[in-house]
């Protein structure tokens, strides 16, 4: 179901830098008063990830946008993600990257990039494992409850852009980053984002889902978060902020374009 959208608003991100401009990072009125879970319903098949490679533990997230960005220079798509949730001490930051049909094949593309020292040490990732060993289901769908999971860890984590590929999280960076990091190839940007999407009327929203505005004056699909339950997503708001969490009320309610499910 398409929502309405209403006039155009001022923009709330920063402007264009680097990717911002083409990777959008989203409006439309008011839905349902309260937000409901519904029963699960298959959304369109994202591809699933095949093996991948993880390398880094930075103790700077600066340093681990560094090494994802060289990545995504040599034609590697490379997200980096916390190890641990913000408030536990010693959090690191580590990178992942790739996708191979084999795991030899990641294997011997990690010993070349240890061999030219754009790595150090590292692991394969094998399709089937979590980003996060610690993470367990806690409602009945367990991929749905790890990419919360894996959102709620990307709490506090800066709004950073990375060399010449921006391999820092403008705001679909983060939701294509949760995606992947449970083996899903979500696209790029916000727009791909919702046109890939199936439908989901605002009253039948799930955990996992993902939620698309218009803030600029453009009137199209602009910025895009994750729906965690009660009412809440979270998102990369913009330049110099966090990554935080939202509510689902005032201005991104007026600025709502829709909702979207891959599941």
């Amino acid at each position: 179901m398409r929502i309405a959208i209403p006039a155009p608003a001022r923009m709330i991100l920063a402007g264009a830098v680097m990717m911002l401009a083409t990777f959008g990072c989203t409006r439309g009125p008011s839905a349902a008063p309260g937000l409901r879970s519904r029963a699960p319903q298959p959304g369109p098949a994202l591809a699933r990830l095949g093996f991948t490679i993880q390398a880094g533990a930075f103790s700077q997230v600066e340093n681990a946008a560094r090494l994802a960005d060289t990545l995504q220079g040599l034609g590697l798509n490379a997200v980096y993600y916390a190890s641990s949730p913000d408030a536990a001490p010693g959090r690191l930051y580590r990178v992942r990257f790739g996708d191979f049909p084999t795991r030899a094949a990641a294997l011997a593309k990690a010993e070349a990039l240890r061999e030219s020292k754009v790595i150090q040490a590292f692991y394969i990732v094998a399709p089937e494992e979590p980003p996060l060993p610690r993470l367990s289901p806690r409602d009945g769908d367990s991929l749905r409850a790890n990419l919360v999971d894996t959102a709620g860890n990307y709490l506090g984590v800066p709004y950073l852009w990375g060399g010449a590929s921006g391999a820092g999280f403008d705001c679909s960076g983060l939701t294509m980053a949760i995606y992947r990091l449970n083996g899903l190839q979500l696209p790029r940007s916000s727009r791909d984002q919702f046109a890939k999407g199936s439908p989901v009327p605002l009253e039948e929203i799930q955990k996992g889902d993902l939620l698309f505005f218009a803030t600029g004056s453009s009137g199209t699909v602009s910025h895009v978060g994750i729906y965690i339950g009660g009412e809440s997503f979270i998102h990369a708001p913009k330049r110099g902020r966090m990554i935080s969490k939202a509510q689902l009320a005032g201005y991104y309610r007026d600025h709502l374009v829709g909702a979207r499910s891959y599941l």
